[in-house]
C-alpha cells in the first residue's frame, strides 16, 4: 500500500508563513480560538447544577444527564431538584461521604438569585438638607415692591416692612429681564421665562415670570418668583448608623438643634427603614425648613456588582458574567455555523455560474437579485410569529439571504480562471466538470471566501446582537448579548448593563477584525510585487 502525505503547496506555506509573521493577527486568531473553547465549557464554569455528586456510595454527574428529586427523598417526583438547597440539608451537611462538587461560580444563565444571599452593606444614612427657599414679589411699573410673600429671605436684611422696596436695590436685573417685565406691562403675549441673576452681595437666584395673555386692561403688577440657585447655600449634613450597635458613627451639628420629639421620630424612622421603606418628611428649625431622607442599600433588580457576582446581576436578577459567557458560546456559534454555511452555498452557486456561464449564468443572476430584495426582517418576524423564535430558524433564516455576497466573487473568480491554460488542458483531456471545479479552479478561487470570512463572522455576531437587541432574535430567557444591552436601554442607570456586554462584543469583534486585516494582507500579492 502506497501511502501518501498531506503537504501544502509552496504558495499556501508562504501565506501562512505570512499571517504568522503579523503577531496582532496572529496572536487575535489564538485568543478567539481560545475564547471560543472557553465557551465550550461554560457548564464547568458557570452552573447551578454541580458538577460531580456522591451520594450512598453513587456517582452522579447532574451536567450530562437529568436526575429527578426522587433520588434523593425517594418522594416519587420526578421534578428538577434544588441541588443547592439538598446540599445544605443533613444528609449532606452531617454525612461526609455524601458530597457535591460545583463549578468555581455556582450561577447558572437561568437562575434567578435569592436577595437573601447577597452581601451588602446594612449601614443607613440619614441626609439632612435644607430645602430650597422660595419667594415671590408683585411690582409696579415703578418696580416697588407691591405685595409679597416669603421675600425676606432674599433681602438678606431685616426689615419691618417690604413694601414700597425696590427689588434693584438689592438685584441686578438683566436686560432680557427689563424687557420681560415691560412686555406684561405693555399688555403684550409673553412666554414664560427664567433668568439668573446676582444680588449685590453675589448670591445667585432664579427669577421666574410666568406665561401672559393679553388683557382687557393692562396690569397694575407683575409677579416676580425668586428661588434658591446655588446649592453650596442650602447645607446637607449627613450621618452614618449602625444597625449593629445602634449608634450614630458621627454626629453633625445640626443634630443638637434637633428637638428631643424629633429626634425620637427620627431613631422611629431609622428603624422601620431598616427593616423596609419609610418617606421622606419635613422638620421645621427656626425659621428653616429642613427634608429628612433615608438611605439605604436596598436589594431591587438589577443590582450592581457584589460578591460572587463580579459583573452585576440583570432585571430578572440572573447572574450577568453567566449570561454573558453563554451568550457568547451562543454568538460565536451561530456565526461559525452561519458563516460556514454561507460560505458552501454561495460557493455552489457562484461557481455553477462562473463555470458554465451562458443562459444559466444570466438567470441565475436575475433569480438571485429577486431573491436579495426581499425584505428580510419581515419574513423573520413572520416566521418566528409561525414557527416561535429558535436558534435554528433563525440561523436557517439568516443564511437564505447571507450566501448571496459570496455568489458574487465566486462568479467573477471562476469567470476568470475558467478560461485559463490549465483549464482548458483539463477540459482537453477529457476530465469531469466536478474535478475541474474542484481540483483545478477552487484553489484558484479561493482567496475571496478566506479573506471573507472573518468579516462575515464579525457581522453575523453583529447581525445576532442587533436581532436580539430589537426583540426579533432568540427567545427569552436564552443568553444574549443583544438582550443585555436591551435592559441596558430600559435601566439606564444600571451602568454595569451597558459596560460589560459591551465590552464583550467589541473583544470579539475586534478580534475577528483583526483577524480578517492579517489574512487579507497575507493573501494580497500586491505587496511583494515590484517594479524593475
Amino acid at each position: 500500500m502506497i501511502k501518501t502525505k498531506f503537504e501544502l503547496n509552496p504558495i499556501t506555506q508562504k501565506r501562512i508563513q505570512r499571517f504568522q509573521n503579523q503577531k496582532l493577527a496572529y496572536i487575535s486568531l489564538k485568543l478567539l480560538v481560545l475564547l471560543y473553547v472557553i465557551t465550550l465549557f461554560a457548564e464547568f464554569i458557570c452552573n447551578s447544577d454541580p458538577i460531580y455528586i456522591q451520594f450512598n456510595t453513587e456517582s452522579y454527574f447532574p451536567i450530562w444527564k437529568h436526575y429527578p428529586e426522587h433520588l434523593f427523598f425517594q418522594n416519587n417526583k420526578l421534578t428538577r431538584p434544588d441541588y443547592k438547597l439538598i446540599n445544605s440539608m443533613p444528609i449532606f451537611k452531617d454525612n461526609p461521604h455524601n458530597f457535591m462538587i460545583f463549578p468555581p461560580f455556582s450561577f447558572g444563565p437561568f437562575e434567578s438569585v435569592d436577595p437573601a444571599t447577597l452581601v451588602i452593606s446594612n449601614r443607613l444614612y440619614l441626609t439632612i438638607s435644607r430645602i430650597r427657599q422660595v419667594g415671590s414679589v408683585n411690582i409696579n411699573a415703578n418696580n416697588e415692591l407691591i405685595q409679597s410673600a416669603g421675600f425676606d429671605f432674599f433681602l438678606h436684611v431685616k426689615t419691618n416692612s417690604e413694601r414700597g422696596i425696590n427689588p434693584r436695590d438689592y438685584y441686578s436685573f438683566p436686560d432680557e429681564l427689563t424687557k420681560a417685565i415691560n412686555r406684561r406691562f405693555d399688555n403684550l403675549e409673553s412666554p414664560a421665562v427664567s433668568f439668573l441673576i446676582e444680588s449685590k452681595s453675589s448670591v445667585k437666584v432664579i427669577v421666574s415670570l410666568s406665561s401672559f395673555s393679553p388683557r382687557l386692561n393692562p396690569p397694575k403688577t407683575v409677579r416676580l418668583t425668586f428661588t434658591e440657585a446655588d446649592d453650596a447655600t442650602r447645607p446637607v449634613f449627613k450621618m452614618s448608623y449602625n444597625p449593629t450597635t445602634g449608634l450614630f458613627d458621627s454626629v453633625a451639628p445640626i443634630w443638637q438643634r434637633i428637638s428631643e420629639t424629633d429626634k425620637q421620630i427620627l431613631l422611629k424612622n431609622i428603624q422601620n427603614r431598616i427593616n423596609g421603606h419609610v418617606d421622606t418628611h419635613t422638620i421645621q428649625l427656626q425659621d428653616n425648613a429642613y427634608e429628612i431622607s433615608y438611605d439605604k442599600q436596598d436589594v431591587h433588580f438589577p443590582f450592581p456588582p457584589v460578591k460572587d457576582h463580579c459583573l452585576g446581576i440583570d432585571s430578572a436578577g440572573r447572574d450577568v458574567f453567566a449570561r454573558i459567557l453563554y451568550g457568547l458560546r451562543i454568538s460565536l456559534s451561530f456565526g461559525f455555523l452561519l458563516t460556514i454555511g454561507s460560505m458552501v452555498v454561495g460557493f455552489l452557486a457562484g461557481a455553477v455560474q462562473g463555470y458554465y456561464g451562458g443562459i444559466l449564468d444570466m438567470s441565475a443572476q436575475r433569480f438571485i437579485e429577486i431573491w436579495s430584495a426581499l425584505p428580510f426582517l419581515y419574513i423573520m418576524i413572520l416566521m418566528g410569529s409561525v414557527y416561535g423564535r429558535s436558534f435554528w430558524l433563525l440561523l436557517i433564516c439568516y443564511g437564505l439571504f447571507n450566501w448571496i455576497g459570496i455568489s458574487y466573487y465566486t462568479r467573477a473568480e471562476f469567470l476568470r480562471v475558467r478560461k485559463q491554460a490549465f483549464v482548458e488542458a483539463a477540459k482537453c483531456i477529457g476530465l469531469p466538470s466536478r474535478i475541474i471545479m474542484l481540483r483545478h479552479i477552487l484553489p484558484n478561487a479561493l482567496v475571496p471566501l478566506i479573506t471573507f470570512f472573518p468579516f462575515s463572522l464579525v457581522g453575523a455576531i453583529g447581525s445576532l446582537a442587533a436581532l436580539d437587541y430589537l426583540g426579533f432574535g432568540l427567545a427569552p430567557p436564552t443568553p444574549s448579548l443583544g438582550e443585555l444591552l436591551f435592559q441596558a436601554q430600559q435601566y439606564r442607570w444600571a451602568w454595569w448593563l451597558i459596560l460589560y456586554p459591551s465590552l464583550a462584543l467589541f473583544i470579539v469583534m475586534l478580534l475577528g477584525i483583526f483577524i480578517g486585516e492579517g489574512i487579507r494582507n497575507a493573501f494580497d500579492p500586491k505587496q511583494y510585487s515590484r517594479l524593475d
